[in-house]
């Protein structure tokens, strides 16, 4: 073993791990100085190994040691080439390349006949093997590359394959083969070149997701449909419309029978019915998480004290007086009823406005090292002075008014008394969030607040998170605090309906694994009949 070994390194080796993480600035700055470190390519116990958030940009040809590789996990670097011995990782279930520089994809790829999810997003990529050999494949994310033609995926033989992202491409046309693909439940082709779709699309059984957002296509009634309504719907008038290659006619311009006519008459009805009803009711409208705002990592510290965490975004708030005050008393409501006074959950808001650009990370540390300013105080404290001072305060409290009951944040210090670590959200490299006691008034909302970062996080179950958050949004609807509600003067029943805008944010581990998403599909079901949620 050589001297100049990476501790890391020769930790797993010592230890025979099975397991090998390298991430980092520390482990980048490592590579810039010296390159990766070769013995690396010796740990041929390895099953996992993940290098990211580096400068590294070449893989050497040695990683075909690694057979025993199931995950292989690169994004975030700066890779531009990869090796043909890639192709003798044979064992390999899932390989993450996202962010990176890739052009091109060795053909040997193919020879990973075990391999279930690839991640090439967010590269250069124009040319794509045939991947009619890869039957185990599952997942394929090409999102963010540069793909002019639909890669070479449309096999019968594909029968795993449940979801293919290609948003964010140059895509002009899709191929009817598409219709091959009969496991297929995602596909997203939005923000593509795209003017029309084939109707084999409709073929595909089990498709339930379809993104056709950000196209150019050529039918505005398509258009129209693929930005208001369901996938469902959109799927059903490109079986009606669009052209089939099988028999080179488009039935909407050959629709002159009593079968087509009945079909557009139906259509027509159930939009305006829809149409109707949304004009009827309060509208909660989910909007898919995008590149810039910020997403929440997980980190493993926190498991042990307060493991579970959803986030969202709500958008366009137009805060008024009475508005703002009715919000932050139904903050402290939602705290005593469905957060059992903060023993299931706890709600915490940020004005989106005061973070930091870039991730939020979800973590844990001694309350000595945890340094935060406190909700409606001046200064910075740690973790540990800031629950001193509470506890002085407590007591003083209740000797000055002779009780013994605790009010305010101090009845709730008992939750993290003694705790060895507290959790918190940093963000920036500062602490935003201190749960379940307080959050930091560097972010807090206000009346001028446009724009709310929304966490609930709990020691409890991610259920009890998701159903907490769908009652604050309920909550939020109702109060009417959107600034795209502007109704006239003489307004009567319109003015008694609201509609709020919820964005997703996900949850992610170290390795950039998806845990969350909220809202997700399963959320933000009401049996109230005067809410519609529309989702994207």
């Amino acid at each position: 073993m050589s001297p100049s070994t990476w501790p890391e390194i020769l930790s797993a080796k010592n230890e025979n791990r099975h397991e090998l993480n390298l991430s980092g600035a520390a482990v980048a700055k490592k590579i810039e100085e010296d390159g990766l470190d070769e013995t690396l390519f010796t740990l041929t116990n390895l099953n996992y190994l993940c290098i990211s958030q580096t400068c590294l940009d070449v893989l050497a040809e040695e990683i075909g040691n690694l057979t025993n590789l199931t995950s292989l996990v690169l994004h975030s670097n700066k890779i531009s080439t990869l090796p043909a011995t890639l192709g003798k990782l044979t064992s390999l279930r899932m390989l993450d390349l996202s962010r990176n520089k890739l052009e091109t994809i060795p053909n040997e790829i193919t020879n990973l006949s075990q391999l279930s999810t690839l991640n090439l997003a967010s590269n250069m990529l124009s040319v794509f093997p045939c991947m009619s050999q890869n039957t185990k494949l599952s997942v394929l994310d090409l999102s963010g590359n540069k793909f002019e033609e639909f890669p070479d995926i449309c096999y019968t033989d594909l029968v795993h394959l449940a979801e293919v992202k290609l948003n964010g491409n140059k895509l002009k046309e899709v191929p009817p083969t598409v219709k091959n693909l009969s496991s297929l439940k995602v596909l997203d082709l939005a923000d593509n070149d795209l003017i029309s779709v084939p109707a084999e699309i409709s073929d595909i059984n089990k498709l339930k997701e379809l993104n056709l957002k950000g196209n150019k296509l050529s039918d505005k009634r398509l258009l129209k449909l693929v930005d208001q309504c369901h996938s469902k719907q959109v799927l059903d008038y490109v079986r009606q419309h669009c052209v089939r290659s099988s028999t080179g006619t488009d039935s909407l311009a050959a629709g002159k029978g009593k079968k087509s006519k009945k079909a557009k008459k139906e259509l027509a009805d159930s939009d305006r019915m829809q149409e109707n009803a949304e004009n009827l009711c309060h509208k909660l409208e989910v909007i898919h998480m995008s590149e810039s705002a910020p997403s929440v990592t997980l980190d493993d510290s926190v498991k042990a004290v307060r493991p579970h965490i959803v986030c969202c975004i709500v958008l366009g708030i137009s805060f008024v007086q009475h508005t703002f005050k009715k919000f932050i008393q139904l903050q402290t409501k939602l705290h005593d009823t469905v957060c059992e006074k903060r023993n299931a959950a706890t709600i915490a808001t940020h004005d989106l406005a005061s973070l930091c650009p870039g991730n939020i990370v979800y973590t844990a540390h001694p309350p000595g090292e945890i340094m935060i300013c406190p909700l409606g105080r001046a200064k910075h404290v740690t973790g540990s002075e800031l629950f001193a001072q509470l506890q002085r305060e407590a007591d003083e409290l209740r000797k000055e008014k002779k009780r013994n009951v605790y009010s305010g944040v101090h009845k709730y210090l008992y939750l993290i008394e003694g705790k060895p670590v507290y959790p918190c959200l940093m963000n920036g490299g500062r602490t935003i969030s201190l749960p379940p006691i307080t959050n930091s008034d560097c972010t807090k909302i206000s009346e001028k607040t446009v724009s709310m970062f929304v966490e609930v996080t709990s020691a409890t179950s991610q259920a009890v998170c998701r159903r907490v958050l769908d009652t604050l949004l309920r909550e939020m609807l109702l109060l009417g605090i959107s600034s795209s509600e502007s109704p006239s003067e003489g307004t009567t029943l319109q003015s008694a309906y609201h509609t709020l805008t919820v964005q997703q944010v996900r949850v992610v581990d170290k390795e950039g694994n998806l845990k969350v998403v909220y809202p997700s599909r399963n959320d933000l079901i009401f049996e109230d009949n005067s809410i519609s949620v529309i989702r994207e």
